[in-house]
């Protein structure tokens, strides 16, 4: 599956700039949603084709929001990408094994999100 429609899930408008610029520069289509019940209204009314989650924010945090997903039988196919603050191993693993596919630690470089999009690509 070719991945061309992104969805960003951060409480940090600075944040969703800033992958946004990243994203959109080198073609994807990016939608954004400020909170975890938000991204998961959005991704039913459309399914991007990979997902980018904050863990912590306000109301549902990203490990909630990824384990909805995770269990959902139409969103589980849409892959995660945990792009989180929160860079302790455990913070990782955990983040796995909600159902991300990957993880990431802010601040995030091009380089290593683009990585990860082809990888999953």
């Amino acid at each position: 599956m070719a991945i061309q429609r992104i969805l960003i899930v951060d409480d940090s408008p600075t944040e969703r700039y800033y992958l946004s610029d990243i994203l959109v520069r080198n073609g994807y289509t990016v939608d954004v949603a400020e909170s975890g019940e938000e991204a998961l209204v959005k991704l039913r009314a459309e399914k991007p084709d990979l997902i980018l989650m904050d863990v912590v924010m306000p109301g549902a945090n990203g490990f909630q929001v990824t384990r909805s997903i995770a269990r959902d039988p139409v969103l589980r196919e849409v892959p995660v990408i945990i792009c989180s603050s929160k860079d302790q191993e455990t913070d990782r693993i955990w983040g796995m094994r909600q159902g991300a596919r990957d993880y990431l630690v802010k601040p995030v470089t091009p380089g290593d999100l683009l990585d990860k999009i082809a990888a999953l690509g």
